[in-house]
């Protein structure tokens, strides 16, 4: 099921551009007409430091990638798209330099023109805006318990967290166990105050918060003595297990039926 999701999303537009720069070079490089009238040559190829470029590119998106914790083949495409692009703009540039300034241009417009496809599918998630908002909902109820993701729209792995997150809110949403989100991007307030660093080589993106009684129980990743980021792999299953999600949601359910019940006993 996943991999039939993922050929769907790899027809969009976004995708279906992205993959055309990433094997641009290579395709036009290795296909006899295309080389004959782009690189005016008969040899069609691939040189030493060409061949080197792409295996340094090879070695860098695997590193990367593992880094982002891509675990599906879209998640892997997108984190890998910017080191693609930018050695084929490399590589471009070594062959022509007009050619790569073309290309440069192809690159930048496609940026704005096609930014990367955000989770549109349903959710019960609340936005807080900064920190602000955040604390107050915290204080206003302390009964409720409240899953707090901190995250960039900018971040691969933010990106690729984002329909997991949406799932866990529909399956396991209630009246006193919410799913949250804060932009650290838009609101830096946030990443101050529960310590998250929110720069583009972050390791802490996404960061993931449970909150009881208004104070912070359990975060994902955690850090170690030495103020190390211990690596979290956001998967469902992931974090089912690290914040024991089943038996938060059961302990909230049966309050709710308690209340209820005591609610009827009052009433009659």
């Amino acid at each position: 099921m996943s991999f039939k999701k993922d050929l769907i999303q790899l027809c969009k537009p976004y995708y279906v551009v992205n993959l055309i720069l990433t094997f641009s070079y290579i395709i036009c490089k290795r296909t006899p007409i295309l080389c004959t009238y782009l690189f005016a040559t008969d040899d069609c190829e691939l040189d030493g430091r060409e061949t080197e470029i792409l295996f340094f590119l090879l070695i860098v998106v695997m590193i990367r990638t593992r880094k982002a914790g891509s675990v599906s083949m879209i998640n892997y495409l997108s984190a890998s798209f910017v080191y693609t692009k930018i050695a084929n703009l490399i590589l471009w540039f070594y062959a022509d330099f007009i050619m790569g300034i073309m290309y440069g241009i192809v690159f930048v417009v496609t940026a704005f023109l096609l930014p990367e496809p955000t989770y549109s599918g349903p959710d019960r998630v609340i936005y807080f805006r900064g920190v602000n908002g955040l604390e107050e909902e915290l204080n206003r109820d302390k009964k409720i318990v409240w899953l707090v993701a901190f995250y960039t729209v900018w971040n691969p792995a933010c990106v690729n967290f984002a329909p997991i997150f949406a799932e866990l809110s529909v399956k396991f949403d209630l009246d006193n166990f919410k799913f949250g989100k804060v932009d650290v991007g838009r609101y830096p307030d946030a990443a101050r105050k529960y310590r998250i660093n929110d720069s583009s080589l972050s390791k802490q993106l996404p960061t993931l918060i449970l909150f009881k009684d208004g104070q912070e129980v359990i975060r994902r990743p955690t850090t170690d003595a030495k103020l190390k980021v211990m690596k979290f792999l956001f998967t469902e299953e992931n974090i089912r297990g690290a914040f024991d999600i089943k038996n938060v949601y059961d302990n909230c359910k049966s309050m709710l039926k308690s209340k209820k019940i005591q609610g009827h006993i009052k009433n009659d």
